[in-house]
C-alpha cells in the first residue's frame, strides 16, 4: 500500500526533481534524446515508482512485482532515473545513456531486468500491458499494472483497441495513465490541454477515467488510490502537464522535442533552476512497499514438462493442417498451464476454439483487432506465459510493427497463420497470405515453420512450444492426406526427403500444398523416365543446410515450388543456404496478384501446380 501522503508529498516532490535533473543530465551528456517529454511525466513518474507501487527493487521480474510499462518510450532516461532512486543502476552509469557498451539504450528494451517488453514504437504499450494483467488472473495475483502513455500517441488505433479489449475483460487490475503534455513531435498533439476531452472518449470506452494535475503529487496520489478502489473496469488517469516542466526556457514551448539541452550555458542554467526546486524534507525515497508474496522471476525459457499426447491419424486421411493445429495446442494446454491462446474472431477457421473449449479461463478473445491480441500476447509472454495468437496468415500483417517488437524482445510468442496462398480458392487475394513467410524469415531468431500434413503440424507446434523466442506456423486451409506414421520425429531445422534414388536428375522442395503437387510431378515425371528427388522442407527458416547442399550436389539443380510470393519465401531460404557453394535454384512462385477461383484453377493458373513443376522440370533436364 502506498506511503502516507502527509510524509510522501515532499519526498515524491524531491525525487521528481531529481528525476528531471538526472533525466536533463544524461541526455545532454548523450547528445540526443528527450529530456523535456522527461519533465513532463517527474510527478507521475515519481508518485507510481516511490508512493503507489509495490516491487522489490532488488528482483525487478519477480512474479507478484507491480507491473510498469513505459509506453512512450522515449521518455525512456526518466525510468532509468527512477531504477537509479530505487538502488537497482548506479547514478553514474546514467551518464552512459545511449552508448553501445550500455544497455540503457535510447528506448527501453527487455535486455534490462526492469524492462518486460521494448516499447518505442507507440502505441504498443497499452496492448502489452492488457496481457500483463490478464497475466496476473491467469497465475492468481494480486499485483498490479501500470502505463504510462504519451498524449500524441493516444492518436494510434491500437491503443483504442486495447482500450476495448481491457473494458471487455473488466481489467480492475490496470491502471494507465496520460501525459498530457499538449505536444506531440511536430507540433500540438491530437488532444492538446483538453483533458476532460479526451477522458470522456475513455469513458465512452467504458474506463473509470480521472482527470487530474499531473504536477500535483497529492492529486495523483489520490487518483491512485481511487483507481485501487474501482472495481470492475480499469481505469485512465489523464494527467495535464507542461513539456519541459521546470525548465522556463523550455517549459510549453514548441521546437524543443527530441532536443538534448547543450553542454555550458544552457544546460548550466537548466540545471541552477532545477535545483532551486527542491523543498524541505529528505531527498530519497523512505522506503519502497513490496509485495506481500514474494517469489522468483518467471522462467522466461520454458522447458516441455513431459511429452504431448501424440497424434492419432491413419496414413492417407484428409486433414486440414489448421484443424491439427487447433488439436495440438489443446493437448499442449493439457500438459502445461502455461499455454495461453488468443484468437480475433476467427477461432472456428484456426481451429483454435478446440482449445477454448477444454480451457476457456485461459483463451483470450481480441475480436477483429489482431494489433491488441499480439501485444496482449506479448505481455502475457513477458510474465511467463507461452502465448499462441493465431489468425488468417494475411491479417498477421496488420500487426506486423508489434510483431517486429515482439523479435527485439524476444519473447515466448508463437504465432500460427491459417489460410495461406492462393489455395485457399474463391475467396480471393485480400485473404490470401502471399508474404507472410517474407515477414516473419525477416523477424531475428524467429523460426519459421510450414507443415504439410498433420502429424507433421502437431509435431511442429509442440517444437514451436518450447522453442525460446518467436515462432510461426503456417498452415493450410485445404484438407490434405497424412503423408506421416505418427510416430514421425520432426526437428527444427529438419527436413523430409520423401522421394529419392540414385538416377534423380533434379531435386524439387516444396511445402504446405506444394509438396503434395512436386508428389505428382513425381509420378508424371516417372511415367516419362525421369527421376527426381522431392524434398519437404518444413522448417523454412533455420533450413536445412545439409539436406539441401547434398541434394544440391547429387543432381543438376534444385526447384522450389511455393504458394507465396517470390520475394522473401521458399526460395529465398533455399537460395541462401546453398548460394555460396555455387548451387542453382529455379524457383515456382505466384508471380502476380491472383483472383477468385478453385484452387486447382489457381494452382495452375499461377505457375505452382504439379504440370507447372513437371514442365520446369523437363524444361531444366532437356
Amino acid at each position: 500500500m502506498p506511503v502516507d501522503t502527509a510524509v510522501s508529498v515532499p519526498v515524491l516532490k524531491n525525487i521528481a526533481t531529481r528525476l528531471r535533473i538526472d533525466s536533463v543530465v544524461s541526455t545532454s551528456e548523450a547528445g540526443s534524446g528527450h529530456p523535456t517529454t522527461c519533465c513532463s511525466a517527474a510527478e507521475i513518474v515519481s508518485t507510481l515508482f516511490f508512493g503507489e507501487m509495490r516491487y522489490d527493487p532488488a528482483n525487478p521480474r519477480a512474479a507478484h512485482n507491480d507491473r510498469f510499462v513505459l509506453s512512450k518510450g522515449h521518455a525512456a532516461p526518466i525510468l532509468y532515473a527512477a531504477w537509479s532512486v530505487a538502488g537497482l543502476i548506479p547514478r553514474e552509469e546514467l551518464k552512459h545513456l545511449r552508448e553501445f557498451t550500455c544497455d540503457l539504450e535510447g528506448h527501453p528494451t527487455p535486455r534490462l531486468s526492469f524492462v518486460d517488453v521494448a516499447t518505442g514504437s507507440l502505441g504498443q504499450g497499452l496492448p502489452a500491458a492488457i496481457g500483463i494483467a490478464l497475466n496476473a488472473r491467469r497465475i492468481g495475483s494480486d499485483y498490479r499494472t501500470y502505463v504510462l502513455l504519451g498524449d500524441g500517441e493516444s492518436a494510434e488505433g491500437s491503443v483504442w483497441e486495447a482500450g476495448q479489449m481491457a473494458e471487455v475483460y473488466t481489467l480492475d487490475n490496470l491502471c494507465a495513465i496520460v501525459d498530457l503534455n499538449g505536444f506531440g513531435q511536430s507540433g500540438k498533439s491530437l488532444y492538446d490541454h483538453d483533458a476532460e476531452k479526451l477522458a470522456n472518449r475513455w469513458r465512452a470506452f467504458g474506463w473509470h477515467a480521472i482527470v487530474v494535475d499531473g504536477h500535483d503529487v497529492t492529486q495523483l496520489l489520490a487518483a491512485c488510490e481511487e483507481a485501487r478502489q474501482t472495481k470492475g473496469k480499469p481505469t485512465m488517469i489523464v494527467a495535464r502537464t507542461l513539456k519541459g516542466k521546470g525548465i522556463s526556457f523550455a517549459e510549453n514551448k514548441e521546437g524543443w522535442h527530441g532536443k538534448a539541452l547543450k553542454k555550458g550555458e544552457e544546460l548550466d542554467k537548466a540545471l541552477a533552476e532545477l535545483e532551486s526546486q527542491f523543498v524541505d524534507g529528505p531527498r530519497e525515497p523512505t522506503f519502497i512497499p513490496k509485495p506481500a508474496n514474494p517469489a522468483p522471476a518467471p522462467d522466461l525459457k520454458p522447458t516441455a514438462p513431459g511429452p504431448i499426447e501424440p497424434p492419432a491419424y491413419t496414413l492417407g486421411d484428409l486433414v486440414a493442417t489448421r484443424e491439427a493445429y487447433g488439436t495440438a495446442l489443446a493437448k499442449l494446454g493439457a500438459l502445461d498451464d502455461r499455454i495461453v491462446a488468443l484468437d480475433s474472431d476467427v477461432k472456428n477457421s484456426t481451429f483454435s476454439e478446440r482449445f477454448e473449449h477444454k480451457f476457456p479461463e485461459r483463451f483470450y478473445q481480441a475480436f477483429i483487432a489482431e494489433q491488441v491480441m499480439v501485444g496482449a500476447a506479448m505481455g502475457l509472454a513477458s510474465r511467463g506465459a507461452i502465448a499462441f495468437p493465431s489468425t488468417f496468415a494475411c491479417f498477421l500483417s496488420r500487426a506486423a510493427d508489434f510483431i517486429r517488437m515482439n523479435g527485439i524482445s524476444r519473447l515466448n510468442v508463437k504465432f500460427a497463420g491459417s489460410h495461406v496462398g492462393v489455395s485457399i480458392g474463391e475467396d480471393g487475394p485480400s485473404q490470401m497470405a502471399l508474404e507472410d513467410l517474407a515477414m516473419m524469415r525477416a523477424v531475428p531468431d524467429a523460426i519459421v515453420l510450414y507443415p504439410s500434413d498433420a502429424v507433421c503440424a502437431e509435431r511442429l507446434l509442440a517444437l514451436a512450444a518450447y522453442h525460446a523466442g518467436p515462432a510461426y506456423v503456417r498452415t493450410s486451409r485445404p484438407k490434405t492426406p497424412v503423408l506421416y506414421k505418427n510416430d514421425e520425429t520432426f526437428t527444427i531445422g529438419g527436413s523430409k526427403v520423401l522421394r529419392s534414388s540414385a538416377s534423380d536428375r533434379l531435386t524439387v522442395i516444396g511445402a504446405g500444398v506444394t509438396l503434395y503437387e512436386a508428389l505428382k510431378a513425381y509420378d508424371l515425371l516417372k511415367a516419362d523416365g525421369i527421376a527426381i528427388r522431392v524434398i519437404d522442407l518444413y522448417s523454412v527458416q533455420p533450413v536445412d543446410e545439409k539436406t539441401l547442399l547434398a541434394a544440391g550436389k547429387e543432381t543438376a539443380a534444385l526447384v522450389t515450388v511455393e504458394d507465396h510470393y517470390a520475394a522473401g519465401g521458399l526460395g529465398d531460404a533455399v537460395s541462401a543456404a546453398v548460394s555460396p557453394a555455387g548451387i542453382k535454384v529455379h524457383r515456382l512462385a505466384v508471380p502476380d496478384i491472383p483472383r477468385s477461383g478453385k484452387p486447382e484453377e489457381l494452382l495452375e493458373k499461377f505457375g505452382i501446380s504439379a504440370a507447372d513443376i513437371a514442365r520446369k522440370v523437363r524444361e531444366l533436364v532437356r
